[in-house]
């Protein structure tokens, strides 16, 4: 084989390493594509059941029975004495403030929980007092707020330490045992209306303001990678063909 038809050949290990890499890009910028979509979809529900009037609490759980995904409704809750109640702290940042969430039990009526956990809103850290505890206190207090599922702890997230009143996920069973109820809603009421009108330290903060979308600029950075790689192939390709 002469010089010139040895250099025609295609390089194998370079078109297979460009093959490879060539698929994986390809395949990012699908995955964020069907990303995409998710949030897409994600925001829209988020949009329609949180902007619509607020529900009967009882009314929206009735609907786990059938396996209905229950984050974002708006709904509405009487809860006893919840601004005396008795509460845990769930570590969290605000506008990039440090602070706290607290935490209460509220009982709920019918279906298969008695009392679903209340996130009566943030605190930061530069306040040290805490709304006070008051077990026999029974005035209602009327919540409207969102249903939230709650965010699996991943492996950077913290031990929670109910021992010292520091949680850093929401793990409801754990929590609910902390509080002394035995069969908690699934989810978390996140109260978008004042619950301590004496303690207005404490804001209620149901939703993060900007929910972020950006899937389809990663889709096109993956896709424009891989738009490189195949033009930085073919000019090596044509400088051995060529020189």
């Amino acid at each position: 084989m002469t010089e010139a038809a040895r250099a025609r050949r295609l390089p194998i290990g370079l078109t297979l390493a460009t093959l490879i890499s060539l698929a994986i890009l390809i395949a990012l910028g699908v995955w964020q594509m069907q990303r995409l979509d998710w949030k897409s979809d994600l925001l829209a529900q988020i949009e329609s059941r949180s902007e619509a009037p607020p529900r009967p609490t009882s009314e929206i759980l009735a609907l786990a029975a059938s396996g209905e995904d229950l984050g974002f409704y708006r709904v509405s809750l009487t809860c006893p004495g919840l601004a005396a109640a008795p509460f845990v702290q769930l570590y969290a940042i605000k506008d990039g403030q440090a602070g706290q969430r607290l935490i209460s039990a509220c009982p709920v009526s019918g279906g298969a929980y008695d009392s679903i956990l209340v996130d009566r809103g943030f605190v930061p850290d530069t306040v040290s007092e805490r709304p006070p505890v008051d077990a026999t206190a029974s005035a209602p207090v009327e919540v409207i707020g969102l249903l939230r599922n709650p965010d699996p702890a991943n492996f950077v997230t913290p031990d929670n330490r109910p021992d010292a009143n520091l949680w850093y996920s929401r793990d409801v069973a754990a929590m609910a045992a902390t509080l002394g109820v035995s069969a908690p809603a699934p989810v978390f009421l996140l109260a978008e209306t004042p619950t301590n009108p004496d303690f207005p330290a404490l804001e209620p903060t149901p939703l993060p303001g900007e929910i972020a979308n950006r899937h389809l600029e990663y889709a096109l950075t993956w896709f424009g990678l891989a738009g490189a790689l195949i033009a930085v192939y073919a000019a090596v390709i044509r400088r051995r063909w060529t020189s």
